[in-house]
């Protein structure tokens, strides 16, 4: 199941067709939230607790109620007939897991800063802010917990009713007694405290929707910048309490998610809520400040990892605990998103023995959620920045620790411990073509030099091999992670009489480059071009059936689905040729868009007179249907598992703690390429989410819980200027997983670069005794590091 299957002689799929997509959002003419104009509209603006944790003692609208333009004013207390159900948690990890009622207006107490009290509709989005000023909230202050281990301690309760903070306790361990004689009998073991700082998503643009109620018949259109329509669309019918039937969800174009938009917000449910109560649109568009608070956060963990190895270094055994911040509620998949990554700490090494237990605490902050990677990149720092550590305890190079300890390429399929079984996997060229790329002995070399000649530009190289987990399936499978959703993808795929092509998918892009990989994939196959094939996606309307696009999944399921729906449709058009030819469909060949008799070329009909002959109906073989189209739902036997090698190459100045990446090499195996340029899109734009974790970004809250960062003026979020040129270069080890053989790629490079980055960092601070730099490494952490060495001596 590995060969891309084509039907021209000239193939597009591998080749760097540009992107299709890009017109639009180069020259203004694509459509977000706030380009789609509504008559009638009423702007929802919200009322955000300015307290992590107080009790609503009242709620007075009046004077908001008086200000010009306004057509209401509503508090939680006034809506809470007007819900059916809590806000969705679509992962319940385990039976007994905590999930306290969560509602889009908090009512009784407010959990963290940014909860939402109150909502003002008024005719225009100013008159509508500054009347949520003039609602006056009467507080009584309530103790916060905001440390992970505080929270665990269960002094301050963030929900007293539940009785603990602890939402749930999930573990992986196979053999806990193979674990502990494995630490018990090592040479070597590395304990290991990381932490995984909270980050901000920052998406391009903020999110966004628009609720139209139609004159008849009580349906309801949602705009939403949402990575889910499909999902969206299940849980608002759920939530509120309309009929599925009545809805359709259409996501614009939406302006970045990275996994925040992939998520049921109390904006969407609101906004849905009071269209039907007030029968009028309603619009409502995130303020930058307010997305801060009131979008998910990503991360935030506290990870203890150990590494128990022989005497060569040979991994023996990875015990792991980590806990996990919730944040203030659960959002749709908050609780499941470190266990993304709890069946890969030990990375793509040869582990026999292993042990992950999670404990998910909530916290007086905002909730957090999946952002690119979710629980990957989690997992690939833990090990990576112990494996280094452990080279350096037993006086070996970071390269030669891994060679030592990679899965070898016999093994595969390879069943790990804690249960996954590995496709397919060839992990050491894939890293020895990384190290020739950087040229790693002259880097050595040049920092041996720099050294010995008392340089105040210190030169570290840090090395990060990972491998991911991604096309969540089958649903079987996610079924017994207890996650509510399949792990499927629908696609349908039909030759219109003209003979050009439209292919409607489950998956819903927002970036990845969908409409053009989809069109490349047909195109081949029909040996057609790709200018010749629409693709329709983001409308539940047209697509009645998708699981959208989020975990790298889109290609492998959504993609291999395309693919299939494909051939299914030329399977007919083979029937209706061999019709035609009077001949066997077996004895047919097809080829650049024409079916002919083997052997006799000019026995020959074209796709596009079965497409017109499918449409008229007029000669059609016995039990045909007319025209030409098929649909086909894919669930995959098993994920796909990317992996890869990257390498940072930084220069720390001794006397300020600046740090300089000067160089970036990734070599990623995602399998088979659909377009080469895509693939180096997506991985582009990971390391630098991920290099932006490791040296930039962190959400930073005071005692009292309020975020001292909310605008790009704190909050780093890097520039071009911050990076270099990345050098990348792949390995292809086709998936046999799905048709295509492809693996997903859009968040290997930001599940890689962090531990690069940092492994680079203490590599180059290494004289200084520097043996770990918390994220983000700022100047000020790499100074203190250096003076504590200094003054130790």
């Amino acid at each position: 199941m590995t060969a891309l299957i084509t039907g021209s002689s000239e193939r597009v799929t591998g080749t760097r067709l540009l992107r299709r997509e890009d017109p639009k959002l180069l020259t203004g003419e694509a459509k977000f939230i706030d380009d789609i104009t509504q008559q009638d509209v009423l702007y929802m603006a919200l009322l955000r607790s300015p307290m992590a944790h107080a009790r609503i003692d009242s709620v007075d609208t009046s004077a908001a109620m008086k200000m010009p333009g306004v057509v209401a004013v509503f508090s939680g207390a006034d809506l809470k007939g007007d819900w059916v159900a809590p806000m969705p948690c679509a992962w319940p990890v385990t039976a007994d897991m905590k999930n306290p009622p969560h509602y889009p207006l908090a009512a009784d107490v407010v959990n963290y800063v940014g909860d939402a009290v109150a909502v003002v509709l008024a005719s225009d989005k100013l008159s509508a802010i500054d009347a949520t000023e003039r609602i006056v909230v009467k507080y009584e202050s309530l103790p916060v917990v905001l440390d992970l281990q505080d929270a665990a301690s269960d002094r301050v309760l963030v929900h007293p009713d539940l009785g603990t903070n602890t939402s749930f306790v999930w573990e992986v361990t196979p053999d806990k007694a193979k674990v502990d004689h494995a630490f018990a009998t090592a040479v070597h073991v590395v304990k290991s405290r990381y932490i995984q700082q909270r980050l901000i998503p920052s998406a391009m643009e903020p999110r966004g929707v628009l609720v139209v109620p139609q004159p008849y018949g009580g349906d309801y259109t949602v705009f939403s910048s949402t990575q889910i329509p499909h999902i969206l669309k299940v849980m608002l019918s759920l939530t509120v309490g309309i009929s599925e039937t009545k809805l359709r969800v259409i996501a614009p174009s939406v302006g970045g998610a990275f996994g925040s938009k992939l998520n049921i917000y109390s904006e969407e449910v609101l906004a849905l809520t009071l269209a039907r109560k007030l029968h009028r649109p309603i619009r409502w568009t995130e303020e930058r400040s307010e997305n801060a608070q009131a979008t998910i956060h990503g991360r935030g963990q506290l990870q203890d990892i150990d590494i128990a190895a022989d005497e060569n270094g040979k991994i023996l055994a990875v015990r792991v605990n980590v806990l996990a911040d919730m944040g203030g509620y659960l959002q749709l998949l908050t609780p499941g998103v470190p266990l993304l990554g709890g069946f890969l700490y030990h990375g793509l090494y040869d582990v026999p023995a292993y042990s992950f237990t999670c404990t998910g605490v909530f916290t007086n902050k905002t909730p957090t959620d999946a952002y690119r990677g979710a629980g990957r990149p989690e997992a690939t720092f833990a090990i990576e920045r112990s494996i280094d550590r452990l080279a350096r305890k037993i006086g070996v190079d970071p390269a030669e620790i891994r060679r030592r300890n990679f899965i070898p390429a016999e093994k595969f399929p390879y069943a790990s411990a804690p249960g996954l079984v590995f496709d397919s996997g060839n992990y050491l060229p894939n890293l020895e073509k990384a190290l020739e790329m950087v040229g790693y002995p002259e880097i050595r070399s040049e920092q041996m030099k720099r050294r010995s000649g008392g340089s105040k530009k210190h030169l570290g190289v840090g090395l990060s091999c990972y491998v991911e987990m991604c096309g969540l399936a089958p649903s079987k499978v996610l079924g017994s992670l207890r996650y509510a959703a399949g792990g499927w993808e629908s696609a349908t795929v039909r030759i219109l009489p003209t003979s050009k092509v439209q292919v409607v998918t489950g998956t819903a892009p927002h970036g990845q480059g969908h409409e053009t990989s989809w069109s490349m994939i047909v195109s081949d196959r029909l040996g057609i071009a790709p200018d010749d094939v629409e693709v329709l996606h983001s409308d539940t309307s047209i697509a009645p059936y998708g699981l959208d696009t989020y975990g790298s999944r889109s290609l492998s399921v959504g993609g291999s689905a395309v693919f299939m729906a494909t051939e299914k449709v030329l399977g007919k058009a083979r029937q209706i040729a061999a019709h035609k030819l009077e001949a066997s469909a077996d004895d047919l060949d097809y080829k650049d868009g024409s079916f002919c008799v083997k052997g006799s070329p000019d026995k020959a009909v074209a796709l596009s007179t079965i497409a017109f002959e499918a449409f008229t109906g007029h000669d059609l073989p016995e039990g045909v249907e007319p025209n030409l189209e098929a649909t086909v739902t894919w669930d995959p036997p098993n994920f796909t598992f990317p992996f890869g090698t990257h390498i940072a190459v930084v220069e720390i100045d001794e006397d300020t703690g600046a740090t300089e990446l000067l160089r970036y090499v990734a070599v990623d195996d995602v399998g088979n390429q659909i377009n080469p340029m895509i693939v180096e899109g997506q991985i582009h734009g990971g390391i630098a989410q991920g290099v932006a974790q490791a040296l930039f970004e962190e959400a930073v809250y005071d005692g009292s819980g309020n975020l001292l960062n909310p605008t790009f003026t704190d909050y780093l979020v890097p520039s071009a200027a911050e990076y270099p040129s990345f050098e990348l270069g792949s390995t292809v080890t086709p998936s046999p997983t799905n048709p295509l053989g492809v693996k997903g790629v859009g968040e290997a490079g930001c599940i890689a670069s962090p531990p690069a980055v940092i492994n680079a960092v203490v590599d180059a601070l290494s004289d200084f005794g520097v043996e770990h730099v918390d994220m983000p490494a700022s100047p000020e952490k790499i100074w203190t590091a250096i003076q504590s060495f200094r003054r130790s001596r």
